[in-house]
């Protein structure tokens, strides 16, 4: 009988594990995804490093340490960059896919590694001598780096691409440079699948694009929504909310694009600040309404005042998107406008219906606005306070009195008197035509 020491199994056990490759790997929490994509001549070439532990269902070879064997590893890489990125990565020409592209070069690299900060650097790289096999290499540290060939028709062509690299993390940020010939290196960075980038855009793929995102964010954003419930409850009528939903357009347009270019404070209090008001604008509306007396002057002035507050909040939700915009900045921004017009025009169009057969059919008019509203108040008043207490951690520290911070009072000052003449101008022609509209009736002669 042979007997075995715990030590010889262990030992047995331990170079058994050792010299077995890893079938699978769990799915990494993080990763960040650098890539460039570059037109030229009638090729285009993207080079993209990533987590070497992105790529699962790869039998990790390992020597009698532990530590990676690169030379073995090294064949099984090309498939391995196939099978996780350019099966899921698209990129157009002029609209029409791409053929599916050529594996160029590979290299494994050390976390420490910082040729992919700049397009020269990491090509260099990537194509040069491998890492050598006497390398303590970790499965899980190293970088992946892949230089794949695209062929094209033209590098002058329009270009777009669909990144969906968010498969190969549960969460997947990328950086994505785009380096057309002889123009600005154009640079992006987002968070998960971000669906078709234009990588140089146009005017109306910019504008295209930012309607669509100004549609989703007005169907998306509650709190916009329940502003404009409290805006339509007493006035379920097209005609009568035409100023009041208009009012409420050039409020926020205002500051959004003042926002965007420069404007607004760049403090870590100020966006908290605006949520608090946004929830206090609808808390404002909702009482309003309860207590009755509304008219559409005093509504369109409201819808004004609290629109400015809105655009602010407009524009930090849209501060990550303004990178796709390319060189459209002002065409961007407007189109993200009209989208933002389109999407409440729907809500009005679903809403006004809804509201007018619930107060006919279901509850009466007062009691069904009271109702309605102090559900709202409620929501808003629980939003306030939420919000109120993230702003108390911000610090308030008045600002310095520099040249920067004066050209920029004189900016709002210039951008409040033009608001304050429009605003005038606007409530005089709303009230001589409403006066016209009483008197005439008045002034008709009567028939005998």
């Amino acid at each position: 009988m042979v007997h075995l020491s715990v030590e010889s199994i262990a030992t047995a056990v331990l170079a058994l594990l050792l010299a077995a490759p890893a079938a699978a790997h769990d799915i990494p929490v993080d990763a960040t995804v650098q890539a460039f994509v570059k037109p030229a001549g009638n090729r285009l070439h993207l080079l993209v490093r990533v987590p070497l532990e992105t790529m699962r269902d790869v039998d990790v070879p390992v020597d009698s340490r532990g530590f990676l064997d690169l030379d073995r590893l090294a064949p099984m890489m090309p498939d391995a960059a196939t099978l996780w990125i350019s099966n899921f990565v698209r990129i157009y020409e002029d609209d029409e896919p791409l053929p599916r592209p050529r594996v160029v070069a590979t290299q494994i690299s050390l976390p420490s590694d910082k040729s992919f900060a700049s397009y020269e650097q990491a090509v260099a790289h990537v194509t040069g001598p491998r890492l050598a096999n006497d390398v303590d290499a970790v499965w899980n540290q190293m970088m992946f780096d892949v230089l794949f060939d695209y062929p094209i028709h033209s590098d002058r062509s329009e270009f777009s691409m669909d990144p969906a690299v968010d498969n190969l993390a549960a969460r997947v940020n990328t950086v994505l440079r785009f380096l057309p010939p002889g123009g600005a290196v154009r640079a992006y960075e987002f968070s998960g699948d971000p669906g078709l980038v234009h990588l140089d855009p146009s005017w109306y793929q910019a504008a295209l694009s930012f309607i669509h995102m100004g549609f989703d964010h007005i169907l998306d954003g509650t709190d916009h929504l329940l502003f404009l419930l409290c805006l339509v409850i007493p006035f379920r009528r097209f005609r009568a909310l035409i100023p009041v939903v208009t009012a409420f357009t050039i409020a926020h347009s205002i500051t959004l694009i003042a926002s965007v270019y420069g404007l607004a404070p760049d403090v870590a209090w100020f966006p908290p600040l605006i949520e608090t008001l946004i929830a206090i604008s609808i808390l404002y509306m909702a009482l309003e309404n309860i207590v009755g007396g509304s008219t559409v002057h005093r509504r369109w002035m409201m819808a004004f005042g609290f629109g400015l507050v809105h655009g602010f909040g407009f524009s930090f939700a849209l501060r990550q998107s303004l990178q796709f915009a390319g060189a459209h900045m002002l065409a961007s921004l407007l189109s993200f406008n009209v989208g933002v017009e389109l999407g409440q025009l729907l809500v009005l169009l679903l809403m006004i219906p809804v509201l007018n057969f619930l107060f006919r059919r279901v509850v009466e008019e007062r009691m069904g606005t009271i109702i309605l509203s102090a559900l709202v108040a409620h929501t808003a008043w629980h939003w306030m306070l939420d919000r109120a207490d993230a702003m108390r951690r911000f610090p308030f520290h008045w600002p310095e009195l520099s040249s920067s911070f004066i050209a920029s009072m004189l900016g709002w000052a210039m951008i409040v008197v033009a608001v304050g003449g429009a605003a005038w101008l606007i409530d005089g022609m709303l009230r001589r035509r409403a006066k016209k509209a009483v008197t005439l009736p008045e002034s008709r002669p009567s028939s005998l």
